[in-house]
């Protein structure tokens, strides 16, 4: 499967197949792969929640992979949202163009 990778340096990245299935299953659609991508972010906020409540509870002493798992769940969603504002402006020009 083909997939649009959106990235950092650092290995962080958010990953969108372009191959997702639309609601008639016969071709990909760009809103399914956006679905898929913010589930994708929000998982990785659940499983830093999670980290750190098991830090908190004692359960681990692992606080640098709280702390990675919280970086990675910010850094995806900065990802998303600096996504999510340019297909804003992207929506917004075409607004603004003369038919």
């Amino acid at each position: 499967m083909n997939e649009l990778t959106v990235g950092n340096r650092g290995g962080t990245s958010l990953s969108i197949p372009t191959e997702a299935r639309t609601r008639t299953g016969t071709a990909g659609g760009f809103s399914d792969a956006l679905s898929n991508a913010v589930a994708e972010v929000n998982n990785l906020h659940q499983n830093a929640d999670k980290a750190v409540l098991n830090v908190q509870a004692g359960h681990t002493d692992s606080l640098h992979e709280a702390i990675i798992a919280l970086e990675k769940a910010d850094i995806s969603f900065r990802t998303m949202m600096t996504v999510r504002n340019k297909m804003i402006e992207a929506y917004q020009e075409i607004m603004r163009m003369q038919v």
